[in-house]
């Protein structure tokens, strides 16, 4: 049994576009359903979502029966809490707030075997290696781990050129409403001044050979980023969907009690 390829990865490097989702409902039932649309990769949030390493490893499980490719987002980057997520079989994660090179070089040990990283040796006992069935893991498995960072604070956009230059970073995530309010604009994803800073980052960072994402609603704002060298683009949040649906549907039939619309970027 040969390790599983990581094909976003692959995708990411040669600068395909790829369009994802964000799954912050922490329900089996309702990843799967998302995995069904086929989105290219659906990240799984324990950052802001409400979920554990067991309601993660739910939901690669339904995942893994479809296209959709597993991204990870934890709570912060902590490298006994990568260790665990890399064991359940994710390849890819999200790491929020990264504001230094060091911080992002440290990711990329905690993702890596020695002698190239810190990683934990246990491999046997997890599914990652199928339960010690893909013989050569500990060998491969580096080469399969993708490393996405978040730059998504003042101190993370100063040091943008030395984060994307560590080697291992595979590529990054601008984090539009924390740089905004970073900016001193909470609640202004979208101001022009944040979507300007973030286009002029996908412009440096996709110059220098780094592809760089975004989570965004609208879909000419979404063209923008594209065009500035977004590749890893997630267009909707399932909780914000399911709000905005349903709230549409009982205002067609209770117009006085009317939610207000839902903003378009995050």
């Amino acid at each position: 049994m040969n390790i599983p390829h990581n094909e976003f990865k692959q995708r990411l490097l040669h600068g395909e576009q790829q369009y994802g989702l964000w799954l912050g409902l922490a329900q089996t039932l309702s990843a799967e359903i998302c995995a069904d649309a086929g989105f290219d990769w659906l990240l799984i949030d324990a950052e802001h979502g409400p979920n554990d390493l067991r309601s993660i490893l739910a939901q690669l499980q339904v995942i893994a029966a479809y296209g959709s490719h597993p991204v990870v987002r934890p709570p912060h980057g902590d490298h006994v809490l990568i260790k665990q997520l890399l064991e359940t079989g994710v390849q890819t994660l999200m790491i929020p707030m990264v504001e230094s090179a060091a911080q992002a070089a440290h990711l990329v040990q905690a993702m890596r075997y020695p002698p190239h990283g810190i990683r934990g040796v246990g491999s046997a006992l997890a599914r990652a290696s199928r339960w010690g069935r893909i013989g050569d893991y500990m060998h491969t498995a580096n080469d399969e781990m993708c490393l996405l960072v978040q730059v998504e604070t003042r101190a993370g956009l100063e040091n943008l050129d030395a984060i994307r230059a560590v080697e291992g970073v595979d590529g990054i995530f601008f984090g539009a409403a924390d740089l905004a309010a970073s900016f001193g604009l909470p609640g202004e994803a979208d101001h022009p001044d944040i979507v300007r800073m973030i286009e002029d980052g996908l412009r440096r960072v996709s110059a220098q050979g780094t592809w760089g994402g975004v989570l965004c609603g609208d879909r000419a704002l979404v063209q923008r980023y594209q065009a500035a060298g977004a590749r890893f683009v997630a267009v909707g949040v399932d909780s914000m969907i399911l709000s905005a649906a349903t709230s549409q549907l009982c205002a067609t039939y209770k117009p006085d009690t009317a939610k207000a619309a839902t903003a378009a970027s995050y």
